[in-house]
């Protein structure tokens, strides 16, 4: 049986919850929000939903939502709850590719900093971004293309510094680490996993957009299936209309996009995966797609 969570940025419950809780302090200081993020996953649970995908990239608007206090908060509601938690390492603000080394040196500690906040809540997988924005967008860049496979090599050179001083710099067992398939080539990210064995998180929706190379979601799960610890799960397509335009959609509900959605979790349960299979969408839009999947394939639902 799959076992299928979501991540805790959902953010109109993430709102409602610091909008509950606004401090409006005597004096002349403005209002703060502050968010308690074992409320929101509490909430969650009660949705349903028992495995959550944790993300400390909500420090960026509530620098104390994962505090010590909030940790341990977490961690006894893990225990009263049986909840169980991944977490996906930040990626907001965050280049671990960079050629710039006050920033390249910046994202790792970030990243560091998230190990070791969050290991007291001994995640099952920590999913990691190796190549960020400024890698994607270099490697969009048409002015670039006679010499893009260099500048490509470039980027993944600093992504296996960033790897190295964050394994070596926490002691997380390289398989608890999975790297994602985003806007980057998808035999690079393969290459960074296997020089260093890490775990593989496989994004439906990156592969479906296109934004991991010319790529078939059937060749990229064979080719990641020896080292996949978790899936993001969502719909995407990359489509040619009629106007010779490129239209491209992720993050989509499952039934909405390209996704043999039969096909890909049929292979999962005969593959007897038993690793966290993760909505990258609103609850709604994971309550709709659960439907689909109990449509489509009951016997993977109890």
């Amino acid at each position: 049986m799959l076992r299928f969570g979501i991540e805790l940025m959902q953010p109109g419950l993430l709102i409602e919850q610091a909008l509950e809780s606004i401090v409006r302090p005597a004096g002349v200081k403005p209002m703060e929000l502050s968010l308690d993020v074992a409320s929101a996953v509490g909430r969650m649970a009660d949705l349903g939903f028992n495995l959550i995908e944790l993300n400390p990239d909500l420090m960026v608007f509530f620098p104390q939502c994962f505090n010590l206090p909030s940790v341990e908060r977490l961690r006894a509601l893990k225990a009263s709850r049986g909840l169980s938690y991944t977490l996906h390492l930040p990626l907001w603000s965050v280049e671990p590719s960079t050629p710039v080394q006050p920033v390249h040196q910046g994202s790792v500690n970030v990243l560091v900093d998230g190990v070791l906040r969050m290991a007291p809540l001994e995640p099952e997988v920590y999913v990691l971004h190796a190549t960020g924005a400024l890698a994607a967008e270099f490697g969009r860049m048409a002015a670039l293309e006679p010499v893009r496979p260099l500048v490509i090599r470039l980027f993944l050179e600093q992504a296996r510094r960033s790897v190295k001083r964050l394994l070596d710099c926490t002691g997380l067992p390289s398989r608890l680490l999975a790297v994602e398939n985003v806007e980057f080539p998808l035999e690079l990210t393969l290459e960074l996993a296997e020089e260093f064995d890490l775990s593989v998180c496989l994004d439906t929706g990156h592969l479906l957009a296109g934004y991991s190379g010319d790529v078939t979601l059937e060749e990229a799960l064979e080719r990641t299936f020896p080292r996949l610890a978790e899936v993001h799960l969502h719909d995407a397509y990359r489509r040619r209309a009629p106007d010779g335009l490129v239209r491209v959609a992720d993050h989509l509900s499952l039934g909405e996009g390209d996704l043999a959605v039969e096909w890909f979790l049929g292979q999962l349960e005969e593959a007897d995966f038993s690793g966290p299979v993760i909505f990258e969408l609103t609850i709604e839009e994971a309550h709709t797609s659960l439907e689909v999947i109990r449509a489509r394939c009951p016997d993977l639902l109890p």
